[in-house]
């Protein structure tokens, strides 16, 4: 039967649903805070865990991913009496099995355990040992992990696919591991880099035309579209599509035909279509910059790339890798590597993720040339500079910490009878904190909605939702 975890600061609850689920056959432990759960977690292959949300050491949704890779890659099962939609939303994107309110009731608690229990037993028996080929993607961080595992999916359909990440994370490597993964890898891997396409040209480009079919156009030529056939198109930054472009694509994905510019007929192309964009497309949709119609055909599966500061346990292997590919490249021995290289690598936030690493890696080794050991002072003066600022930063943000800037709510005046239970006062405290950091962010920020989704790692529906219900709103710029 199942090893399950249940955490909740309510022992009642984690006695019932202990005694429940052993009647059932399983093996239960229970923790009541997230330090004891991490901890459990840490030693004992889990199968379920149900996991409370507001604990007294933290935010369980907040942990969800610690959870899910955790010694037995569980499935998470969140029970909240805080329930609310922005919640079940990103529990949901965070990778839970299922969101249930409290009071929960017992029978739905029992059939989420054995059809979480079922679906690992599936999943387990399905699985086969794939040998996937990498190609540029390094490092092997839960979220490098993860990517590998959406490319070994998205290999084995047909279907279209949306990897969306910021300006260099290597959106333009993982569509490559796709096709090379795919039924089609021997065949073309087709790219179009939409944000250099010139709007009077583009859709000859894409489309190809016949002779004649315009000034200059002294031969036939066949377009990107069609050069795809039986392999991938790989329409690169496809946010800055020309709005007149969008729907034609439209058209081709839906038929897999279009009509070259000139031509009498139309010409058919089996292609399979991936896309890649560091623009917020749902965001355009809503600003009419979009067609909400082609998004839903792109995004059949939707893979997105984590920035480097996210995945800082990849730095390491990602500046070995191209290290010694310099090295090899520019005939240079091989290069150490002292302590505080990496440490200062790994403090950097790479705003340019993966490209910046490279291009600076390699400014690095054309600096120390045939020295044997790199060390920091080998990295560019513009990193080195703001690794200082940042350090600089931290102890004034420390030294200068803002006392009373939030003040929980008194109880100092609230009679005995009156007095609010843990549960009720953690909740007032949260929901005047985020009101404060909502009003801190907008006022910094001048209400730039962009800014505040970057800063906030808070999804642009959560974002507006949460505006809402604190009754507060983005001013105009």
């Amino acid at each position: 039967m199942g090893r399950v975890l249940v955490v909740d600061d309510e022992p009642m609850i984690c006695r019932l649903l202990k005694r429940e689920f052993e009647k059932l056959g399983h093996n239960v432990d229970e923790a009541g805070d997230l330090t004891q759960a991490k901890e459990l977690a840490a030693q004992i292959p889990f199968e379920v865990i149900y996991l409370d949300v507001q604990l007294p050491d933290g935010n369980g949704i907040m942990e969800i991913p610690a959870f899910l890779n955790s010694l037995g890659s569980p499935e998470v099962i969140i029970m909240t009496g805080f329930g609310d939609p922005d919640g079940a939303e990103l529990a949901v994107k965070n990778g839970v099995w299922d969101y249930i309110e409290k009071p929960p009731n017992l029978e739905r608690l029992k059939l989420a355990l054995s059809r979480a229990l079922e679906y690992r037993k599936q999943k387990s028996q399905a699985k086969q040992p794939v040998v996937l080929h990498r190609g540029g993607i390094i490092g092997n961080s839960p979220a490098t992990r993860e990517l590998l595992d959406q490319v070994a999916l998205a290999a084995n359909t047909d279907g279209s696919v949306l990897i969306t990440g910021e300006t260099g994370t290597g959106k333009e490597l993982t569509a490559q591991a796709i096709h090379k993964n795919s039924r089609r890898k021997d065949n073309p891997f087709v790219v179009v880099d939409c944000a250099s396409l010139p709007e009077t040209l583009s859709e000859g480009i894409l489309f190809g035309h016949e002779k004649g079919a315009f000034t200059g156009a002294d031969r036939q030529r066949p377009g990107l579209v069609k050069q795809a056939h039986t392999g991938t198109l790989f329409l690169d930054e496809i946010g800055e599509l020309p709005p007149s472009l969008q729907k034609n694509l439209l058209r081709v994905l839906e038929e897999r035909r279009f009509r070259p510019l000139g031509g009498d007929s139309e010409v058919q192309s089996n292609f399979r279509l991936v896309a890649a964009t560091n623009r917020d497309l749902d965001a355009m949709c809503d600003q009419d910059l979009f067609r909400p119609d082609l998004l839903y055909r792109l995004k059949a599966l939707s893979i997105t790339i984590k920035p480097l500061r996210k995945r800082r346990q990849d730095i390491k292997p990602i500046t070995l890798h191209h290290g010694q590919r310099l090295c090899d490249q520019y005939g240079l021995p091989t290069k150490g590597y002292s302590a505080d290289f990496f440490e200062a690598m790994e403090a950097y936030d790479w705003p340019g993720n993966i490209r910046e690493l490279v291009n600076t890696l390699e400014w690095t080794m054309a600096r120390a040339q045939n020295e044997p050991l790199l060390f920091s002072m080998h990295l560019p003066v513009a990193v080195r500079a703001q690794l200082a600022r940042q350090a600089f930063s931290r102890k004034k943000d420390a030294a200068q910490a803002p006392v009373g800037a939030f003040t929980p709510p008194s109880l100092k005046n609230v009679d005995l009878d009156q007095f609010p239970d843990l549960k009720q006062f953690r909740q007032a405290v949260m929901d005047q904190g985020e009101l404060f950091y909502l009003n801190e962010l907008l006022e910094k920020t001048g209400s730039d909605l962009n800014q505040c989704l970057r800063i906030s790692g808070v999804a642009r529906s959560q974002f507006y939702n949460k505006l809402k219900r604190h009754g507060l709103s983005l001013k105009s710029n």
